[in-house]
């Protein structure tokens, strides 16, 4: 009776243990241009790719890479782009247009979680107004999800 049962755990175990992780990442980029020129978007790539067609291999005493990629060859082709609205409008920042995008935001984290993905990690960065002939400027963030 023991075991059945140990094997039965045994093999119940290497199925979970066995089973790989996914990752995928979601970006959203809000821009911070006055007057509303910037765009803002959220992407999500749909399309699987193999890491090894993109990667290059240098040997140590020689000039040559194998296997070259072109810069051309990176891009993928099928993404989901939803709009959002810039930070910024002709009178500074404008905080409906932020919780706007926290509805858009917070409405794909939970289609995410609903689809069974977990967020796991969050980065963010902005590249912002550098003076007043500037009139560059973003905030990323990118949500890290796995199951």
């Amino acid at each position: 009776m023991k075991k059945p049962f140990l094997l039965m755990v045994l093999g119940v175990a290497c199925i979970f243990t066995t089973h790989g992780q996914e990752y995928s990442v979601i970006t959203t980029i809000e821009s911070v241009v006055p007057m509303g020129i910037g765009r803002s978007r959220m992407i999500s790539n749909k399309q699987d790719v193999n890491l090894e067609e993109f990667t290059t291999e240098r040997k140590a005493g020689t000039d040559t890479e194998q296997g070259r990629v072109k810069r051309r060859d990176l891009k993928i082709d099928n993404i989901e782009e939803t709009k959002m609205l810039n930070f910024f409008s002709a009178t500074g920042i404008n905080f409906q247009n932020v919780a706007s995008n926290d509805a858009i935001i917070s409405s794909k984290l939970s289609q995410m979680a609903a689809n069974g993905w977990e967020l796991v990690f969050v980065v963010s960065g902005v590249e912002s107004d550098g003076g007043e002939t500037d009139l560059q400027g973003i905030f990323i963030t990118r949500y890290i999800f796995r199951r």
